[in-house]
């Protein structure tokens, strides 16, 4: 690091080198992005003088007419945005361009390959900002002061995008910044009025904030010749300067509503869907909230960005308002716009606000409908729910006034497909459910796998009922906060006693009692062979082809929901299993008609194998290879 008293060259972190390289290389067939990137900063930068200008009015020095300028100058082969928003000193100047400090971004570069087409993708998931400009540039230069401070205190930033950037005292009469693009020789295209016009409107026509371009106007005379030697330059605003969530949704195009996602999400995709709403009465607010086509990489990080952008009577006020909807719905993206709150609200005082709880349980409503919609178009849900599922998951046991309605947006893997594509509704069960079935039969497990394979789904595999494969790491607990649906209790196979009610005829039912009667003598034996390694043993009429598996009691925690816990450090308190035994099997039958160590043994290796089948872990696994190589050879 080389630095004299006013300039210092200072290194990128390491992540923006990375990413400058890739970007520059994966969006080469998309580089006019950058220019809607550097106009939503702007406009950013001129919605926080705005909000801070509400306490100290003094922060405009006398230029109250917020505008983003965009000036190109062919022979150089320039362009230049500029705002006058609230700017940065020094010490933002060097953070904010000189690092990536934002969560999820080892996981972004762990994910990026070198190939172009990919990498776009995942770029564009990540959001790039200010980085774009060297899409277009081979160097760039910012010019920057914070509104408020003196005229001395202006600073200019350099860097070729390669590995380094300079950082230089600079005294500039004007707030706000300014970033001068030297395009690259490729690039020249975009240092032509109307190829700019063109992109503003394009990209940036939904921008609250004036986005203006210098137009040179001619004088005529009386019989409407120009002038030589009259021209006069004069700013003309080029998009529409109208805030798009308060114009009528009559009046607002799709492409519209798609830009302005895109300005709001940073987000390079489109949405899957939007909503848009104003209510007017005792809560007057606007909102226009959207269904993201992806997820950020941030979504399950705790101190990731989540919530809506929030104005009150169109002044911004913060971006990432989470308090507007719940943690399970963290993936909306949007703006709220709302009359019932003071323009100085802090964070702190929206936890204390009554308004704010009665505006986020209507968002709530209003975001869960939205989804409901979306249900409509089964290729878009499924795409939806193979990006944000797991998260939705969660709202059951955070919000129990919407369970019912979550409940109808979730989907599982099931019986009914053995795919492990989890697009199965809980609906669509319902409706096939057999005649004299009562209940809504799941089975949780490591993985779909293991799911479908499970000893537990073989009765009714035999019985034509359907049963919900679940097979997500939240999916116990996911359970374990919903109780019923459409009034059908949910019952986990694999737990307590298996009723399959008046599926079941009397006939059947009473010939599993004579059956348990015969086998009293049995399951007395193995209990005294087996001891303290399990709770109970009995006979079952729930398996058909293996000889045995274990069941734990109704309201036990599971073998997969322990070994979350476990993994999370918490202490565990043993669980004894119950054995169950098909009396029909070949390897039940040997085991009655076996003596001594011989029985024990094989009583051991059928608890063994049902554990492991189960999905558990065998605390003697070595014991349980020396039983079974005994059985195998004598």
């Amino acid at each position: 690091m080389s630095t004299t008293a006013h300039e210092e060259t200072l290194g990128f972190q390491t992540e923006v080198k990375q990413l400058l390289h890739l970007m520059i290389h994966s969006l080469y067939s998309n580089r006019e992005i950058f220019l809607r990137e550097l106009i939503s900063n702007a406009a950013d930068a001129c919605d926080k003088l705005r909000y801070a200008a509400l306490d100290n009015d003094a922060l405009y020095e006398g230029d109250s007419e917020l505008r983003i300028e965009i000036e190109h100058d062919e022979k150089a082969g320039t362009v230049t945005v500029r705002d006058n928003g609230i700017g940065m000193d020094r010490d933002e100047v060097i953070q904010n361009l000189g690092t990536i400090a934002r969560s999820g971004t080892a996981e972004f570069l762990k994910q990026l390959s070198g190939e172009q087409q990919k990498d776009a993708r995942l770029i564009g998931q990540f959001g790039v900002g200010f980085y774009s400009s060297f899409i277009v540039a081979d160097e760039v230069t910012v010019r920057t002061r914070k509104a408020g401070t003196d005229k001395a205190e202006g600073v200019e930033w350099r860097s070729k995008g390669e590995g380094e950037f300079t950082v230089a005292d600079l005294e500039r009469d004007l707030h706000g910044t300014e970033i001068v693009l030297h395009l690259k020789k490729d690039a020249k295209e975009f240092a032509d009025d109307f190829r700019l016009r063109s992109l503003v409107r394009k990209y940036s026509d939904h921008i609250e904030v004036p986005v203006r371009m210098p137009k040179v106007e001619t004088a005529k005379d009386d019989e409407g010749n120009e002038i030589e030697g009259s021209e006069v330059t004069t700013w003309e605003t080029v998009n529409e300067a109208t805030a798009l969530w308060v114009r009528p949704k009559s009046e607002i195009s799709d492409d519209e509503y798609k830009a302005f996602y895109k300005h709001v999400a940073h987000d390079f995709s489109d949405p899957l869907t939007w909503s848009h709403n104003k209510v007017e009465g005792k809560l007057e607010y606007t909102s226009l909230l959207y269904v993201p086509g992806r997820a950020p990489f941030d979504l399950y990080e705790r101190d990731g960005s989540r919530g809506v952008k929030l104005y009150v009577q169109r002044v911004f006020i913060m971006d990432d308002a989470e308090q507007f909807l719940p943690l399970y719905l963290r993936f909306i993206k949007g703006v709220l716009d709302t009359r019932e709150l003071s323009l100085n609200v802090s964070r702190e005082l929206l936890q204390q606000d009554p308004k704010v709880e009665k505006i986020k349980g209507a968002l709530t409503k209003r975001a869960l409908d939205m989804l409901k919609k979306l249900t409509k178009d089964k290729e878009a849900y499924q795409t939806f729910w193979n990006t944000f599922g797991s998260v939705l998951k969660e709202g059951p046991a955070e919000d129990f006034a919407n369970r019912e309605k979550i409940a109808g947006l979730l989907r599982f893997s099931s019986t009914h497909t053995d795919s492990a594509t989890q697009d199965q509704s809980l609906a669509d069960y319902v409706s096939r459910m057999k005649e004299g079935q009562e209940k809504i039969y799941y089975i949780v497990a490591d993985g779909f796998n293991a799911a479908k394979s499970s000893p537990h789904l073989e009765i009714f595999r035999k019985k034509g009922i359907e049963v919900l494969l679940l097979h997500d790491r939240i999916d116990e607990w996911l359970m374990s906060h919903l109780s019923e649906f459409e009034g059908k209790r949910f019952v986990d196979v694999a737990k307590g006693e298996l009723d399959l009610g008046e599926i079941e005829g009397e006939e059947e039912k009473k010939a599993q009692e004579e059956t348990a009667k015969a086998k009293e003598d049995l399951v007395k034996r193995v209990k005294e062979a087996l001891g303290e390694a399990v709770q109970e043993v009995k006979v079952t009429h729930r398996l058909t082809d293996s000889p045995a598996c274990v069941v734990l009691p109704e309201h036990e925690m599971g073998y997969q929901m322990r070994r979350i816990m476990e993994a999370a450090g918490q202490k565990m308190p043993e669980v004894k299993p119950i054995l169950e035994l098909n009396p029909a099997h070949a390897l039940v039958a040997r085991l009655e008609g076996a003596e001594g160590e011989r029985f024990d043994d094989l009583a051991q290796v059928l608890l063994d194998q049902a554990i492991i089948a189960e999905g558990g872990h065998l605390d003697d696994p070595a014991a349980y290879v020396r039983r079974l190589n005994a059985l195998l050879t004598t």
